[in-house]
This record gives structure tokens, C-alpha cells and sequence, in this order.
């Protein structure tokens, strides 16, 4: 059983990675009809683009000096990652659901504009029913209910072998959900939801009807799962660059351009994590990407980190 959660956990790691991208097409695809119609009812209001930038972790020993001060101590991570980024791709709550006090201690270690977007645990997102049977979405709900006004978008991440055929399970799930309270978005994988068929659009009408955003991931190696469909007038995207190669850069500029038409059609607000191997180039990737949007989106409320200068080199006698 250690072996097969072992493997499994290993293959989500690398979904839709790629030993090399120098032939990927990473061209997007065009906007589906639909998103007109979910957005049409903020077109024309003047709406001031939230953007909100994050990586997926905080834990990294190897940012200290650089992103973060010279002698950051791991009690203070937290608290160094909230002056560089504003959002988190937060996945510790995928793993277990936290204690009242922890999740207090999240909300305060962290500015007023930083928000957190939590991970459905696996004990609901993975089991087959959803957890629909058991005590797990109600007490994750209380749980991160302490977050108060640093809530951004709770997400599930549903297995690669969750089909349009399970929907009905969703749809339940749904139900029961606190949408109204609780902000969610939801990530597929599984590639019957990317086809155009009655069966892929109702799972998208599904998630407007309900309120809930999609997730789009941009990933080299699975083009289909970055499919621009909206449900809500917010979305998470989930960009995965391969250790800063050129077209990372170029995939952002892409973005900064897809987020200006979708902003001025009404998009409200983003939530756009930056993923790189073991997390080490996600700030130099997000500084990027901060630069671009602003430019891109002048009135853009946004931030983005910023390195630390290198200690002064020590003199010698010699």
C-alpha cells in the first residue's frame, strides 16, 4: 500500500512535465464562446484588475539570503513569504485538515491583502464519493472559516481518473459544499472533460450555475488542460515553467495578454501560482511575471517579490 501511495503521489508531481519543451506548441487555444456569456453581466463596468501572484510553498531553506533576509529562522517563513507574495497555492491542507489554532496563525502572520487559497484535502478529493459520507467537509470547512478575509479560493484538485462520467458525484458534492461562504474553484485532469461533447459542457455549466471557477493549468506536456473556459468572474491558474527556459517568459507575455481582454470583458480577480522544479526559480519567475502584468495592466493591483542585496563581501588584509 506505501509503494502504491508513493506512486501515486510521485505521478501527480510530474503530470504534464516534459524531459525537454523545445518542440511543445505552447500557442493558446481561443476563447470558448461561453466565457462572453458568464462574464457579460460585469462587461462594461469598470473593474480593477486583482491579481494576486504565488508560488506553492513557503518551506524553502534555500530562499534565505536571497528572498529572504540573511539568517530567516523556519519559524519565519511564513512571515517572509507574505511580504513577497499575496497569494499561496497552499497544499499542507491537502494532506490533513489543520487545527483552529494553525489556521489562526496563518491569518495573522500575513498581511491584509494577502490571500490564501486552500487545498480540498485528499480524504474528499480523492475518495469516490467525495467525501460525501463522512465529516471531512464540514470540519475543513470550520477549519478554514478562521481564515476570515485572508480567504482567496479554496481549490479541488480532482484525480486524473475523474471522468465526465463521475459529474453526478460533483454535482452532489456541490450541493452540500458552502459555496456561498467558501469561494471554490475545481481542477480536472482526466482528458474526456476537454472534448466537445454534451457531456465536457455540462460539467462547465455545472460549476457556473453553482458559482465555482475552473482551474487552467498551463503545463507543457498536457496542452488540453490549459482550455481557458471561465465559470465565474475569478479563476486560478496553475502556470508550471520548465527552470526559467525561454518560453517561460513567453508564456507569461501570452498570459498578461488573455488576463487584459478577460479583465476588460469582466473579469474580476486571478489567482496565478508559479510552479518551477522544487520550487527554487518560482520568486525569479513571479518577479517576472509581476512586471509584465503591470505593463501590461497599468491600473493592475498587484505585487511581486523582491530579491534581497547580496551581504557585503567581507575585506581582507591582503
Amino acid at each position: 500500500m506505501a509503494r502504491f501511495i508513493e506512486h501515486r503521489y510521485l505521478a501527480a508531481m510530474e503530470f504534464g512535465k516534459l524531459p525537454s519543451v523545445e518542440q511543445v506548441d505552447f500557442s493558446f487555444q481561443d476563447d470558448p464562446s461561453e466565457n462572453a456569456t458568464v462574464l457579460q453581466t460585469r462587461a462594461g463596468i469598470t473593474t480593477t484588475p486583482r491579481i494576486y501572484l504565488g508560488a506553492t510553498g513557503y518551506n524553502m531553506k534555500a530562499w534565505v539570503g536571497q528572498w529572504y533576509p540573511a539568517g530567516t529562522k523556519s519559524k519565519d517563513y511564513l512571515v517572509e513569504y507574505g511580504r513577497q507574495f499575496n497569494t499561496i497555492e497552499h497544499n499542507t491542507t491537502h494532506y490533513r485538515i489543520p487545527d483552529s489554532a494553525t489556521v489562526a496563525r496563518w491569518r495573522d502572520e500575513v498581511p491584509t491583502d494577502f490571500r490564501y487559497c486552500p487545498k480540498i484535502p485528499q480524504t474528499i478529493s480523492h475518495a469516490r464519493n467525495l467525501g460525501l459520507h463522512g465529516p471531512e467537509i464540514q470540519l475543513f470547512c470550520e477549519a478554514i472559516d478562521g481564515l476570515d478575509e485572508k480567504m482567496g479560493c479554496c481549490f479541488m484538485q480532482l484525480p486524473p481518473y475523474f471522468s465526465v462520467q463521475d459529474v453526478p458525484v460533483l454535482a452532489r458534492f456541490l450541493e452540500q459544499f458552502p459555496c456561498d461562504r467558501t469561494p471554490l474553484a475545481v481542477e480536472v485532469r482526466h482528458e474526456s472533460f476537454f472534448q466537445k461533447n454534451t457531456a465536457a459542457q455540462d460539467y462547465f455549466n455545472l460549476l457556473a450555475d453553482q458559482g465555482v471557477a475552473t482551474v487552467i493549468t498551463d503545463v507543457a506536456g498536457r496542452r488540453d488542460v490549459c482550455h481557458m473556459r471561465l465559470t465565474t468572474d475569478k479563476v486560478l491558474i496553475r502556470f508550471v515553467g520548465n527552470s526559467l527556459h525561454p518560453t517561460d517568459h513567453l508564456r507569461v507575455e501570452a498570459w498578461a495578454e488573455r488576463l487584459r481582454d478577460w479583465f476588460v470583458s469582466g473579469l474580476r480577480e486571478v489567482y496565478f501560482f508559479c510552479h518551477e522544479p522544487d520550487n527554487l526559480l518560482a520568486p525569479d519567475l513571479t518577479v517576472f511575471a509581476a512586471a509584465t502584468f503591470q505593463k501590461a495592466m497599468p491600473t493592475a493591483v498587484l505585487r511581486g517579490p523582491e530579491a534581497y542585496p547580496p551581504p557585503p563581501k567581507q575585506g581582507t588584509l591582503f
